[in-house]
């Protein structure tokens, strides 16, 4: 059968050490029958008589019995946790039943201590809230009050334009005019005191005061006029400018108090847009808690009966420690399947050997130990696209594909986990001409039989069909009644050759060889080590071993390192039947196929696992 990732190291010690106690017991057949070499005689061959009949074409592989459907339950608590409560094994539940229930103490505590940080968070949160509206508040009344400054100074200048410069301009011409008759009235006054201070009716001191009076007028004209043109060409012209400027610098005042008051307000903005952020950050952390703290306790999605992933499906690193109270589990670990239906398969792993024979929806018979004697319909549902990869990383060289057997009859009777063995049936010849497997041999491309023909054996080319590593059919070349050779010369080309007469086979350069002839050379005999038991003429009795097959001390390193790698890319079920052609279970003459259909299987010689 083909190795799972189910295998751990103590099987495989056990299966060494009986492939140990087998090679032992062989070399002890191997000395027996070389200490009575000399009473049989050495020109014995073991022969087949090619048989006509049915013929089924199987691949047989152990599997274990799954659940076709099922519901998969698995920790969803994140890092790792421990089981306070669990549901026994093979329970049948209701769905919303209580399955499983995880430790949460810790995240109690967690819960506990972002319960605190969330309510830090929605204060600061409402205080970044009112603080807000605070700023924008502010920012209105500081705008209103550079907008009200902006007008005033727009409304002073046409204040003073229209209305200031006007009045003052012309208060300068009214002071004026009232000046210059002050003025022509003085010097009006002064002609007549002159006059009458001539003619003698006044004094001097009264002319002196009218001229003075005179003076006076003129001169309040002139600081009239002066004023008008001071006003008109000095006073309007600055106060026009400062007015302009105080315009202007209102108006920039303005652009500095709208900009200061959206950043203001765009700062406060985000303020609160990051502890809103934060808030929710830390309310969402809450209730991941909270949800995490709800997942501890897993209930069933549907009814079915619990069956514990340990049970179902082994870890890779070899058996699993079954699921029980008091174990920690991971985030996504696999604890218990649930089958929705009664619709069951079969999961097993075909060799790669065996690949090109099976196909899809190929009919399978399905046997377990319980219950005993009953049989099981099934077949071929699914082979997976690439070898299995923890099969790989246990064994490099081993290549399997995983398969699911779909079994169609109802079968209340199984139970997720069974041990069961799956024989796919690839083809059944009704009526095939068949020999062993181990009486072809062959030669380049070329498949060849060595069949007696007047006391010789002929090398005879032939066309084959499938084979169950048992027999093999025959499609040409044989026919029923004719007898072969079981222990062909795995080198012909050694013997005379001679060409074929069939023009079909296209003129195979094949040998002929007499039944005296077939037997190995004599080998020098080597001195066995001390206590080992003599293993005379190199070959055990009952069959010869040429080409790789014969006795394992007499083997090249090269032909060796082959047998070990042949014998390492065996399935476990062909090992075990080699096994018992070591230990003697096997047929008289069956023990070699020779190295061309998949070597390592012949008998004779310490096995390659003995050298591991």
């Amino acid at each position: 059968m083909s190795e799972t990732a189910t295998e751990s190291k103590k099987p495989r010690t056990r299966g060494v050490t009986i492939a140990t106690v087998a090679v032992l017991a062989l070399v002890g057949v191997v000395a027996i029958l070389s200490s009575r070499g000399s009473t049989e005689s050495d020109t014995e061959q073991p022969t087949f008589v090619a048989k006509r009949g049915p013929l089924t074409i199987s691949v047989t592989e152990a599997g274990t019995i799954q659940a076709r459907e099922l519901e998969i339950i698995k920790s969803q608590v994140e890092g790792q946790t421990t089981i306070i409560q669990l549901i026994p094994e093979g329970t049948r539940v209701k769905k919303g039943d209580l399955l499983v229930e995880l430790d949460t103490s810790t995240l109690e505590d967690r819960k506990a201590d972002r319960l605190i940080t969330v309510q830090n968070s929605e204060t600061a949160w409402i205080r970044a809230r009112e603080n807000l509206e605070v700023v924008k508040n502010q920012a209105q009344s500081d705008i209103a009050k550079a907008e009200l400054d902006f007008q005033f100074a727009k409304e002073d200048l046409i204040q003073y334009e229209e209305g200031e410069f006007p009045k003052l301009l012309k208060e300068s011409e009214s002071k004026i005019t009232l000046e210059k008759e002050e003025l022509e009235n003085a010097i009006e006054k002064l002609k007549w005191s002159e006059r009458l201070f001539d003619e003698k009716y006044i004094s001097e001191t009264e002319l002196e005061s009218d001229r003075l009076t005179r003076n006076r007028a003129s001169l309040d004209h002139e600081l009239a006029v002066a004023n008008r043109d001071l006003l008109k060409e000095y006073t309007h012209t600055r106060r026009v400018a400062e007015l302009q400027s105080a315009i202007e610098e209102t108006e920039r005042a303005l652009e500095r108090v709208k900009l200061r008051a959206n950043s203001d307000i765009i700062q406060a903005e985000a303020d609160l847009k990051n502890k809103a952020a934060e808030y929710e950050q830390q309310k969402a952390k809450l209730a991941k808690f909270e949800d995490q703290i709800a997942k501890a306790k897993i209930f069933a999605p549907v009814d079915g009966m619990v069956v514990y992933a340990t049970s179902s499906r082994a870890s890779w690193r070899g058996n699993a420690e079954p699921l029980d109270e008091g174990q920690s589990v991971r985030e996504r670990q696999e604890l218990i399947h649930l089958p929705t239906t009664n619709a069951i398969m079969a999961e097993l792993k075909v060799h790669e050997s065996n690949l090109d024979k099976i196909s899809l929806d190929l009919p399978v018979r399905i046997t377990v130990d319980a219950p005993p004697g009953k049989r099981f319909i099934g077949r071929v549902a699914k082979i997976a696209p690439l070898p299995d990869a923890q099969s790989i990383w246990m064994n490099p060289d081993l290549k399997v594909y995983r398969t699911e057997i779909h079994i169609d009859e109802p079968g209340e009777e199984l139970r997720t986990g069974m041990s069961c063995q799956n024989e796919i049936i690839v083809e059944r010849y009704e009526d095939a001409v068949y020999v062993p497997v181990q009486a072809i041999v062959r030669s380049g491309t070329q498949t060849l039989a060595y069949v007696e023909e007047s006391g010789e054996f002929v090398p005879r080319p032939v066309t084959i069909g499938l084979d169950n590593n048992r027999m093999v059919a025959i499609v040409k070349g044989i026919e029923e009644g004719e007898t072969v050779l079981l222990t062909p010369p795995l080198k012909p080309d050694e013997s005379e050759a001679v060409e074929s007469e069939d023009d079909d086979l296209g003129g195979l350069v094949v040998t002929k060889t007499k039944p005296s002839e077939a037997k190995p050379k004599p080998k020098t005999e080597a001195k066995p080590a001390e206590g080992a038991p003599q293993n005379r003429g190199g070959r055990e009795r009952g069959g010869s071993n040429r080409g790789g097959g014969g006795n394992w001390q007499n083997m090249s390193e090269e032909e060796r390192k082959k047998a070990r790698e042949r014998f390492n890319n065996m399935s476990e079920e062909e090992k075990a039947k080699l096994r018992e052609r070591w230990s003697g279970g096997g047929n008289r003459g069956s023990g070699n196929r020779g190295g061309n259909r998949g070597g390592g299987r012949g008998g004779g010689g310490r096995p390659p696992e003995g050298q591991k």
